[in-house]
């Protein structure tokens, strides 16, 4: 288990600790803080399921590496950005993972300023593609890097995934809402599944280019 925390006062199996300032807590140490605020555990038995096992026994058969099935397997990281009426941003990602990686492979999505990262100064992006790939571009934190420079979240979103193609062979995808309310929704890959809620308006795609509307009834 990997969990990002905020300063937290919570409570170990043997100690009692005051308000942390760890960022990142991962293995036995993050297990036994969501055990401790109370976070139910689920064995891990439970998360396999049926279609899951029979894939991988498909795939166990031959050695494929995560470039492999990342060009040949669909992904279905989940991501999400938010803006609230005071103008605080915020970003969550969260992995589909991928088969057949080393024992111990960590992803872009649990680093920060890669998978995911939020600032209210400059916006909140989060992304999803080639994990390898963001890790060696810190992908979303170079996107805020454009914006901070003035460039507009469609244009820092496009500069970025260019980059990544460019320097790292990498394809991939970002969805982002700046502090404004400007957002965008950009990728490299051949289909990105996003949506956007702005004001009483659902915008929606999937294909390249592809943007469109509907209105919300609220």
């Amino acid at each position: 288990m990997l969990l990002q925390t905020n300063p937290y006062l919570y409570q170990g199996h043997s100690d009692i600790y005051s308000v942390t300032s760890h960022v990142m807590l991962t293995g036995r140490g993050a297990n036994k803080f969501a055990e401790s605020i109370g976070i139910t555990m689920v064995p891990t038995d439970k998360l396999v399921t049926e279609y899951e096992r029979k894939e991988w026994e498909k795939h166990k058969k031959y050695i494929a590496g995560v470039n492999e099935e990342f060009n040949t397997q669909a992904h279905d990281t989940v991501g999400a950005v938010a803006l609230d009426s005071a103008g605080n941003v915020a970003c969550a990602t969260s992995t589909g993972g991928i088969r057949n990686k080393m024992l111990g492979r960590v992803g872009d999505s649990p680093v920060i300023g890669c998978g995911g990262y939020a600032d209210n100064i400059s916006g909140a992006v989060s992304c999803t593609g080639h994990g390898e790939s963001i890790l060696k571009v810190t992908l979303a934190r170079l996107i805020l890097s454009h914006v901070e420079q003035g460039k507009s979240v469609e244009d820092a979103s496009q500069l970025s995934l260019q980059h990544m193609g460019d320097r790292v062979q990498g394809a991939g995808g970002a969805i982002v809402v700046s502090p404004s309310g400007q957002w965008a929704a950009a990728f490299t890959t051949k289909r990105m599944a996003w949506a956007a809620a702005e004001d009483d308006v659902l915008w929606f795609g999937i294909d390249p280019k592809e943007k469109l509307k509907e209105k919300l009834s609220l």
